[in-house]
């Protein structure tokens, strides 16, 4: 049976959830559909680019995910089909798809510029209803991209999920605070382990003009209660965190902020 999930910043006071997934159904009735969040903040790309990266590892081969954040609905922005491995994206080309693609790994960008199989477009700043969902349901149909779109070479990237490393020294970025004030950053496993992190490991942690040794953990109570951590949670990205407290409050930082990270 297939799976699609769905990520927007509709919100669930009005009907365009239920129109989106009106809209798939009527082209795919048993598609099992599978909402990762309508409460992303309004027009925040950022925020839904986060969620969408962080839950797409977690379906099965095969899902298709189709995300909506698109402030620059009715313009000229692009619409796009992302292969990755094991899966299809579809959404506006402003970012929205790039980290989730990429953590699964990208092979194909397709610009959707047909529509002889999509539905009658009824609006002209409704995409996830009149475009995207039906683009969706077709792929979980077993349409190829190639019926729907043109492949393309490139598409807009998030540079805020880029962090860099040299001589030791990571550059990050923080990406995402969650509801408990942790400060989740753009460094992965797949840093920490090139550094040669392991459990017990301490970073210096620079903010702006202060700097912290923080020890590099695998849960939170590995530290007296009010401590400051580091460890990465279920979403696969490192965090700073408190013990029962709150780090955002702690260092005066949220999203955007740059954090520097030496390994002792």
């Amino acid at each position: 049976m297939p799976v699609i999930t769905l990520l927007t910043d509709y919100g669930i006071k009005d009907s365009y959830v239920a129109e989106m997934k009106g809209a798939i159904l009527r082209i795919l009735p048993e598609a099992t559909l599978v909402d990762i969040s309508h409460d992303v903040g309004n027009y925040s790309i950022e925020e839904g680019a986060f969620h969408m990266a962080r839950s797409v590892p977690y379906f099965p081969e095969g899902t298709i995910h189709v995300g909506v954040v698109d402030p620059t609905v009715g313009s000229e922005r692009g619409a796009i089909i992302i292969k990755a491995k094991g899966a299809y994206l579809v959404g506006p080309d402003n970012g929205l798809l790039a980290p989730a693609a990429e953590r699964l790994g990208v092979e194909k960008v397709y610009r959707i510029s047909k529509r002889d199989l999509l539905p009658e477009r009824l609006s002209d700043v409704f995409d996830g209803r009149d475009t995207f969902g039906p683009t969706g349901a077709l792929l979980a149909k077993g349409v190829d991209p190639e019926e729907i779109g043109h492949e393309v070479e490139d598409y807009i990237r998030s540079p805020m999920y880029e962090c860099t490393v040299e001589d030791g020294v990571v550059e990050a970025t923080v990406i995402h605070v969650d509801g408990f004030g942790n400060l989740v950053t753009n460094v992965t496993y797949e840093v920490l382990d090139g550094l040669g992190t392991t459990e017990g490991s301490k970073f210096k942690v620079g903010i702006s003009e202060n700097e912290h040794t923080l020890p590099y953990v695998r849960r939170f109570s590995a530290v007296p209660k009010g401590d400051l951590l580091l460890l990465v949670a279920g979403g696969g990205y490192m965090e700073l965190a408190v013990n029962q407290g709150n780090a955002r409050e702690r260092l005066g930082i949220g999203r955007g902020e740059k954090v520097r990270l030496t390994l002792l």
